[in-house]
């Protein structure tokens, strides 16, 4: 993680990280002010935080009441050697928690993230660098000592290699990028999250069975998507990009809809129109993207290849962003193992619906043929060993699909957490599903998973679908778990015994689609010096039900992202509209604003906490509207779980307009009181409020140039180092 570091007044010191801020000060003996913890303060909280963090987990877990249990630290130093300390961490336990849970609450606190790098010895690294922001490369691994290479089947060229190029591209474009966590909790399992160190919305995990692989993955997926600009999906991109000479890609094309709103003839083919506009309720306005906003532009189209006759077809970006999420990307180091990988992804995640949507019992892998691959049943029995029955399937349905299933199963929740993969090598595969199992979990983390049922409806409801494809956290069928198969198991093989090259297996993955009446369609990206590709197959690839671009299209944002940033400067008459398009639109109160709108908001502000109901009172206390407003409050208290400061500021609101709405009662009568329950900072704003006084409490004036919108203008910054480096990969094509 970066921390940044501003020197503020007199020894105030100020350290800036992901969306917080921590001011450190010196005690007034040591000439500081005495306005804030030292350093060494925060660093000595820090453990006893971190232990008290693993033991509110762990009774979390097993329903385990806290408000008795109390946790303190004290730090005993050596008289002769001060940096020679002792940690005593003490905890008081009730009674009445058993002699099971008094071992594993200490056994929870043995695992502290902050005590065990502290036992571990950290190494500090110090230098001076001409300038923090043209560092712009973290430390990801060193290189081999030996100089030996890696590799593995799958990637043309060894890992380190592949490592060394993709770290190299990043640090060109002025990324800086850092590893937040490693995780290697059963043998031959790795995962990794690695995040952009200026904008952290822009962050990938990796999964492997070494760590290089797992490193190479994460790597590969940040250029993935950096390339296909996933990380800057449904955001608004600002002004200036919207008006530059292209927004997406220079190959983009604008296209006019027609004089009643008709689709522009230039946009998708005849196979594409009858799965995306099969009843002609598909109109141009649908399709303007959300990222520009720019509708007098038209309708933002990218080139794909049709791979049945190489034509170039349009699709519209806002099509691309609504429906397909990030399946069918990839990045490589040659365009055929992008290929190879993206198609993979496709139709592991196709066969995966439709296994769980039919609810499906997949064949047992026997043990033999597990046997033959040893480093993965070491890690499938590091998972048994911990309590976590695993079952391997084969879920190529009767060899048709290179796909794997790797299912958990946790006795301690009955939830269950099926994880697929997809290869043209069965080995590969099913690495890849038990990989994905584990990618960015703790032990703790596969004690959220769903537990099955035999309701067919929750297993088919399109929102499980896609929680499935986020994280695999959907619902499963207890029928997936039936001894009675309906398909045989097959070793199937789709590398030609290993022999085949990517490129080979790419056009076998191609023939699949094609043998079942599939188009694809693709795009190949370099501008920014390595190779990555986009593959839609339409109705097939899509995760979102097609419906959702009438219905529910992320282009919603346009009807009132300039209205609500620019809320402190509407008239009444405007804010009167913004609600009457607020309850026409029939979005869920719940909504919050960062998603409607596309704009990253601090998660710590009232912007941050921000939904559409919070919203609508807001503007009808505005208004004087209080019959209304109270209504909203009390849907707020009873529903909305936000910080303990805005709930305690509803609650004196809902009882102001309580009083305020009686003609029988006076606030002379009770603000003494209410001043002594809430304090008189909360209540002067309260008041103020109801009295049209104050307007938007707690929401910082901000307009469409996103000033004050830190989180949103790194996020920009992130976007602008792509769209320089792409202006200059067209300047010289």
């Amino acid at each position: 993680m970066e921390i940044k570091v501003n020197f503020l007044d007199n020894l105030r010191l100020e350290a800036k990280f992901d969306d917080f801020t921590v001011v450190a000060d010196q005690p007034i003996r040591y000439k500081g002010d005495g306005s804030a913890p030292g350093p060494f303060d925060y660093f000595l909280a820090s453990s006893a935080l971190c232990a008290a963090y693993f033991v509110k987990l762990y009774c979390q877990t097993r329903g385990i009441p806290t408000e008795n249990i109390r946790l303190s630290q004290n730090n005993i130093v050596d008289p002769e050697n001060r940096y020679n300390q002792i940690f005593k961490i003490q905890v008081e336990l009730p009674e009445d928690i058993s002699d099971k849970d008094r071992q594993g609450i200490l056994r929870s606190i043995d695992r502290c993230t902050v005590k065990k790098v502290v036992q571990t010895g950290p190494e500090f690294v110090i230098e001076v660098v001409d300038n923090l922001d043209a560092d712009a490369q973290g430390l990801l691994m060193a290189p081999p000592v030996d100089g030996a290479l890696t590799r593995i089947p799958g990637k043309d060229l060894p890992l380190e290699q592949t490592i060394a190029t993709m770290s190299g591209i990043l640090a060109d474009l002025g990324m800086k990028i850092e590893i937040a966590s490693w995780r290697n909790i059963v043998p031959n399992v790795w995962s990794l999250h690695l995040r952009d160190a200026h904008s952290q919305m822009c962050f990938t995990n990796g999964k492997g069975s070494t760590k290089e692989s797992a490193l190479a993955s994460a790597l590969g997926e940040f250029i993935e998507r950096l390339n296909c600009n996933f990380f800057y999906n449904d955001q608004f991109w600002g002004e200036e990009l919207a008006n530059a000479e292209f927004v997406h890609y220079p190959e983009e094309r604008w296209f006019q809809p027609g004089p009643n709103d008709e689709l522009p003839e230039e946009i998708l083919d005849e196979h594409c129109l009858d799965i995306y506009n099969p009843q002609g309720e598909l109109l141009g306005s649908h399709l303007y993207d959300t990222n520009s906003g720019n509708v007098e532009r038209g309708i933002c189209s990218l080139p794909y290849v049709r791979q049945s006759d190489g034509e170039v077809v349009y699709f519209p970006s806002n099509l691309i962003e609504n429906l397909f999420l990030s399946n069918g990307m990839s990045a490589g180091n040659t365009l055929a193992e992008a290929q190879v990988q993206c198609l993979s992804e496709i139709f592991e995640r196709a066969v995966k619906r439709e296994i769980l949507e039919g609810e499906m019992a997949l064949p047992d892998v026997p043990q033999a043929v597990l046997a033959r691959y040893p480093g993965i049943l070491a890690g499938i029995q590091g998972l048994e060993e911990q309590g976590f029955p695993l079952l391997v399937k084969d879920a190529s349905l009767g060899g048709q699909f290179p796909v794997m299933c790797v299912t958990l199963m946790n006795p301690r929740t009955g939830g269950v957490f099926a994880s697929f993969g997809a290869h043209p090598s069965f080995e590969v595969a099913l690495e890849r599903s038990l990989t994905e199992l584990l990618q960015g979990r703790s032990f703790e983390g596969l004690n959220d998973v769903a537990r099955p049922t035999f309701e067919s409806q929750a297993v088919t409801e399109p929102n499980n679908s896609v929680d499935h494809f986020i994280d695999s956290s959907g619902v499963v069928s207890w029928r997936f778990f039936s001894a009675s198969s309906d398909y045989d198991f097959v070793e199937w093989d789709f590398t030609n015994g290993g022999s085949n090259s990517n490129a080979e297996e790419a056009d076998m993955l191609f023939g699949i689609l094609e043998d079942m009446g599939k188009d694809a369609y693709m795009a190949v990206y370099e501008h920014l010096g390595a190779t990555a590709c986009r593959i839609l197959v339409p109705g097939y690839s899509e995760i979102y039900p097609v419906d959702d671009l009438i219905w529910d299209n992320t282009n919603k944002a346009l009807y009132f992202r300039e209205d609500i940033l620019n809320l402190h400067r509407l008239s009444d008459d405007e804010l009167v509209a913004l609600a009457e398009r607020l309850e026409e639109s029939e979005l869920d109160n719940y909504t919050d604003i960062t998603t409607l709108i596309g704009v990253e908001f601090d998660d710590n502000t009232a912007w941050g906490q921000l939904t559409i109901q919070e919203l609508k009172l807001l503007i009808y206390l505005a208004l004087s509207r209080l019959d209304e407003a109270l209504e909203l409050v009390e849907e707020f208290l009873q529903y909305n779980d936000n910080t303990v400061d805005r709930e305690l500021f509803y609650q004196a609101m809902g009882a102001i307009l309580e009083v305020t709405l009686d003609d029988e009662l006076e606030l002379d009568d009770f603000e003494a009181n209410f001043r002594r329950m809430f304090g008189d900072e909360r209540m002067d704003a309260v008041i103020g409020s109801v009295a049209g006084k104050v307007r938007f409490h707690g929401l910082a004036p901000t307009s469409m140039r996103l000033e004050g919108l830190d989180k949103h203008q790194r996020m920009i910054d992130s976007l602008k180092k792509l769209h320089a480096a792409r202006a200059r990969a067209a300047q010289r094509f």
